[in-house]
């Protein structure tokens, strides 16, 4: 063995002879063996890996540990299509070049974000070979296979067919920038300081941060027990609205709070999610709205001289004249709300009304608490499952509606005989939209060749339509938007596992751990359990582990603004995957955050010289065999080394990773090193025992620091290597 130990020596060809003999994939001479099974949470298909991706460390200690168990041991890898987000990486590539979406059609677009994509797909797997993950490359799988994708596909007609998908006109979280609808939990919420707009309005005086909607107020409301305004409550009031004088009702709503402002709120149903409440609760007594922002967030037709108008821009055009025509009583420049923001483009968020595909979640979420009640599913990470048990029963109905290109498209078709009031909208390069109707765009039900700009389908509320994976028939146009990305990565349990056939799924499903990080328990793992248990009548997987996220050591977020960010292939290149591996974990608890930098670094990489440098002495000193305490010693020695070994074990089969890496480094250093090799030196303790205790630590750190362990694996003494690898030797028991 040399001297010191150098990895960059080792690591690249230690991971290709795994590859090369097949070490990753399952496998047992026991046919009744259990099954251990981990699906590895898709990184986003184009996307290089940072340092949150390097915690799947965890899962790799898992399945190591499994695989040394014996266990018929399956970690599938895959990648996501991750549709919001990689058509606005690939939006910002086409601005680089003076384009943009709208300079292409549907089929074309898609094509060029596939093509991207297939050409940065090895970036991210490339890196998790050099952290040493021991994924089963040949089960990888592509969220846009199309056997994946049929599927999902499937899914949908199987909930069509049971009821639990509807259509309806409600206001969407969107987002005019990058052109699409949000569900609310992906809509990050922002505390600023803004103004509070007094308005004259009528007989009355209201208050508002958003005067520009007033041109779709139907109504004003207060509450049915404010005294002030009893004499209103029924009655109409005629307000100035710049453009035009209108009358509109006074309602009686409980939604109502008399403290806030003058106690009375303007009623704008298409322009804001409270307000539409209020509108069905008194549709029968008001108006239809309309909606006077348009979805590139400008403001409409209907509202005169300010047309065109960004939102923001129109509410200062706006002030302008209510203050000419002495509406405005007061501003309040200091009022402190909270508004959403696209968490992509960060652009503030438009509520707008929009048909959606809807899923009824209150079955699937009965059958989910049923399961946390049943101990079907353990969550690790203290306090979360009373999370996810709160946002299941507050869950609201899923839209899995997305108005983007980059996704599956929903097999939706409508019929152009039965529905007249269909419109296709091209969106060309001026981002100008030309609405038709079906009658006057097509001749004989056949759409014309369109070969610039985006096509979108309107289908008003109460379109019939058929689902369908093909099309019916040349009479039937299919729904544009796709499905949101969280739909069909909720199914990765059931597609991963049957895009192959049924096999793998048979063997390999419920799955026993999904362990990700916290903050997507409610976008993903929470869909996984309602999609998994709905599909199978099972949990789709036993365990839940929630790691904390990475920051920097001021405990601070990691971002590319803050300069703090830790690239893990420039760590493992200085110091090794085995560092990375071991500073992350070590002392890691599942739901709580972990602060790592260099000095974590350099101490796990001086832990693998230790290693290192103790297995040399082991292996090519000789030691002195006269003591007439070395019998007596060496029982010790065996007892102790059982002792960690018990402890250790009943650690990892509890996941608690984080305790496990950090007795096996105490046991190591200060007790195998300071302490027994020492005593070897003077004959106390054994040749053979030292030799077994080496051997006994190389199998519990394999999983930890898998490339050290093999290096020295290698240079064990012919008869001492029972197996080749020490990736597929036996857990020492």
């Amino acid at each position: 063995m040399d001297k010191s130990y150098n990895h960059q020596l080792f690591e690249e060809k230690i991971y290709q002879k795994w590859e090369d003999n097949h070490v990753f994939q399952p496998q047992s001479s026991d046919s009744k063996a259990p099954t251990f099974t981990i699906l590895l949470p898709p990184p986003n298909a184009n996307d290089p890996l940072h340092l949150g991706h390097a915690m799947y460390v965890v899962e790799d200690v898992l399945i190591r540990y499994h695989r040394m168990l014996g266990d018929t041991t399956l970690w599938l890898p895959g990648t996501d299509h991750a549709g919001i987000e990689t058509q606005f990486v690939f939006e910002k590539k086409l601005a680089k070049q003076s384009k943009s979406r709208f300079n292409f059609d549907r089929q074309t677009l898609y094509q060029m974000i596939w093509d991207y994509v297939q050409e940065n797909s090895n970036t991210a797997m490339d890196q998790l070979k050099k952290l040493g993950f021991s994924l089963d490359w040949s089960r990888f799988r592509f969220m846009l296979d199309p056997d994946m994708v049929k599927i999902v596909l499937d899914t949908f007609i199987k909930m069509s067919q049971d009821n639990l998908i509807y259509r309806d006109l409600r206001l969407v979280n969107y987002c005019p920038k990058c052109g699409t609808g949000f569900s609310e939990l992906e809509v990050n919420h922002q505390d600023q300081i803004t103004k509070l707009y007094y308005l004259q309005y009528g007989p009355f005086q209201v208050a508002t941060t958003r005067p520009e909607t007033i041109f779709g107020d139907v109504a004003v409301a207060v509450h049915p027990d404010d005294q002030r305004y009893q004499q209103y409550i029924g009655q109409e009031i005629e307000v100035d609205f710049l453009i035009e004088k209108r009358k509109v009702k006074v309602i009686a709503d409980t939604y109502v709070d008399p403290e806030f402002g003058t106690g009375v709120v303007k009623i704008t149903p298409l322009h804001d999610p409270n307000d539409y409440a209020i509108w069905q609760r008194h549709k029968k007594e008001l108006p239809e709205p309309s909606q006077i922002i348009d979805f590139a967030g400008r403001l409409n037709h209907l509202t005169g001289k300010y047309e065109k108008l960004k939102a923001h821009i129109a509410r200062e055009e706006v002030v302008k004249d209510l203050n000419q025509k002495g509406l405005i009583i007061k501003i309040d420049d200091q009022y402190h709300n909270n508004i959403g923001v696209c968490y992509r483009c960060k652009s503030v968020i438009e509520p707008l009304p929009l048909p959606q595909f809807y899923i009824k979640v209150k079955p699937l979420v009965t059958r989910v608490l049923k399961g946390i009640k049943d101990k079907e599913i353990k969550i690790h990470g203290a306090g979360y499952d009373k999370i996810l048990k709160h946002w299941l029963e507050i869950l609201q109905d899923w839209n899995i509606s997305r108005q983007i290109v980059w996704g599956i498209r929903i097999p939706v078709w409508y019929e152009i005989k039965d529905n007249p009031d269909l419109e296709i909208t091209f969106i060309n390069h001026e981002k100008t939209r030309v609405f038709g109707k079906i009658s006057e765009l097509m001749t004989s039900y056949q759409l014309p060749e369109i070969k610039e700009g985006l096509q979108e389908l309107k289908a008003p509320i109460g379109a019939k339509y058929q689902v369908s994976i093909s099309s019916p028939g040349s009479d039937f146009l299919q729904e544009t938007d796709t499905f949101d990305t969280w739909f069909s990565s909720g199914q990765w349990p059931i597609t991963t596992l049957k895009a192959k056939g049924e096999k793998d799924f048979n063997q390999f499903y419920p799955t026993q751990v999904m362990e990700t990080a916290y903050d997507i328990l409610m976008f993903w793992v929470m869909r996984m359990l309602m999609l998994g248990y709905y599909l199978t009548g099972q949990t789709p997987f036993k365990h839940v582990y929630l790691h904390g996220l990475i920051r920097d050591l001021k405990g601070q977020k990691m971002s590319k603004s803050k300069g703090n960010v830790i690239n893990p292939l420039e760590i493992v290149d200085k110091y090794s995957a085995d560092a990375l591996r071991m500073a992350l974990i070590i002392r890691s608890t599942p739901g709580i955050d972990k602060s790592v930098g260099d000095q974590d670094f350099k101490a796990m990489r001086n832990f693998t010289n230790k290693i290192w440098n103790a297995s040399r002495y082991v292996l090519t000193s000789e030691v002195v065999n006269d003591s007439t305490d070395q019998a007596k010693t060496d029982q010790e020695f065996e007892q102790h080394l059982n002792a960690v070994v018990v402890e250790v074990t009943k650690q990892m089969d509890d996941l608690k990773v984080g305790l496990a890496a950090d007795r096996i480094y105490d046991e190591f250093w200060h007790w195998f090193c300071d302490q027994c090799i020492e005593k070897a030196k003077t004959g106390k303790i054994s040749q053979k025992a030292l030799l077994k205790g080496l051997e006994t630590f190389l199998k519990l750190l394999h999983p930890f620091v898998p490339f050290v362990t093999e290096a020295i694996w290698e240079q064990l003494p012919d008869k001492k290597q029972n197996q080749q690898f020490l990736s597929v030797s036996s857990w020492p028991k």
